[in-house]
């Protein structure tokens, strides 16, 4: 593999920035999904696989179910440069290369000896990489042959990352550590230090100067990839004062949207999940999102940057919006959200604790579509690059595929 040396532009200009404090008053709207429109997770007939397998076609929207799993799914990711390459990892120590067409052609990523927790395709879609809870990373072509073995961890990896335009590879680990390695050669360039837990959460800004990572100590590290230095550490008032459980970074590598878990009996709002945009440039908390009462399971920045939401086990999806701080919608689900993805600047998926897949207008927060056929909990979502096919990984050990319209 012919892999260009990485170069690391040198850190951008510090700004400062006034810390805004957001409350559930400055929320406009909420809209409400009803409850004949939502299956009871604990229906009888959705745990029964013959009745789920006759189905009718409303119900049963997928295209696809990718049934090679022996146990529940954690990981998905589809390919960046070929919208039809989907690969997925789970409890059952395997994952899978796969593609969705007439007929789905199939590798086995083989050689993990623990539950695949991570997929990540390199930027160019040359490479994946698959992580395990023994600590191990592995890289891939996209033919399903193994390019390379990557050690060090003495955890689990939480999750894995490729640098924006190069073959650098990151990954968090159980142990509190933050792993780098160059993957031609396997060698590492960095291993980064300070974190009290594990770390559950990070990636590379989009211009690849900065990394952030977030960790269950309750701390947003803010790094140089290329020294090492730890530039910044957000924590204490009034950042979470429980562990990190999500980060999202806006597409012009400027803010860090964070969220936190917390216990569910907690009276405290911020203990029992709390959410606050850092700007990365000066470590400072620029905003705290006030709006949810339970663990915050996921964010993400829309493309344009100008939305972002939150979603949590409260049962609740929040559109924020961003440059004018205020909650534009609160999208209500009957049971948890457990992860989301941006479909556009517009339109948005959740995967909920009940199953099921819903399609979000952000601009009128709207559930404009359900998808349904899952019998457990969804676990991870994402997008093919052409935005024709959304791929949800669920605990009941199968990948969905369902059609995006338009």
């Amino acid at each position: 593999m012919n892999t260009s040396p990485l170069q690391f532009p040198s850190h951008y200009d510090d700004d400062e920035n006034e810390e805004v404090f957001i409350d559930e008053s400055d929320i406009l709207y909420e809209v409400s999904v009803d409850d004949e429109d939502l299956p009871d997770a604990d229906d009888d007939q959705d745990s029964d696989p013959e009745h789920l397998e006759n189905l009718s076609a409303e119900v049963r929207d997928s295209v696809h179910i990718f049934r090679l799993h022996d146990g529940e799914l954690y990981s998905a990711a589809f390919s960046p440069s070929n919208p039809t390459l989907v690969a997925t990892g789970g409890g059952d120590n395997k994952g899978f290369l796969w593609k969705i067409g007439d007929g789905v052609w199939t590798s086995e990523l083989e050689g993990h000896q623990d539950s695949v927790s991570s997929l990540a395709f390199s930027h160019d879609g040359q490479f994946l990489a698959s992580g395990c809870l023994s600590g191990i990373v592995q890289v891939w072509d996209v033919l399903g042959n193994l390019k390379g073995t990557l050690e060090g961890p003495s955890g689990g990896i939480e999750w894995l990352r490729w640098h924006p335009r190069g073959h650098i590879l990151l990954a968090g680990s159980e142990d509190s550590t933050v792993w780098m390695w160059n993957a031609k050669g396997a060698a590492f360039p960095n291993i980064f230090v300070g974190h009290g837990a594990s770390v559950t959460c990070g990636d590379f800004t989009p211009d690849g100067k900065i990394i952030c990572t977030g960790s269950k100590d309750a701390t947003l590290r803010i790094w140089n990839p290329k020294t090492g230095e730890n530039i910044h550490v957000v924590q204490g008032h009034p950042y979470h004062t429980e562990g990190l459980t999500c980060l999202s970074i806006s597409s012009s590598s400027t803010l860090a949207l964070t969220g936190s878990g917390g216990d569910r009996d907690s009276v405290s709002s911020d203990e029992s999940g709390s959410a606050h945009i850092v700007n990365i440039s000066t470590g400072k908390v620029i905003n705290t999102l006030v709006s949810h009462s339970e663990s915050i399971e996921c964010v993400g920045f829309s493309p344009s940057d100008s939305w972002a939401a939150i979603g949590g086990l409260d049962k609740k999806l929040v559109i924020w919006d961003v440059e004018h701080s205020l909650s534009r919608a609160t999208c209500n689900h009957k049971y948890g959200v457990t992860c989301l993805a941006w479909l556009d600047a517009s339109n948005l998926a959740t995967g909920c604790s009940d199953g099921s897949v819903r399609l979000w207008d952000s601009r009128s927060g709207e559930c404009t579509t359900t998808f349904r056929g899952h019998r457990d909990s969804i676990h991870a979502l994402c997008v093919s690059a052409d935005h024709k096919y959304l791929v949800s990984a669920s605990w009941d050990g199968t990948a969905r595929v369902f059609e995006l319209g338009g």
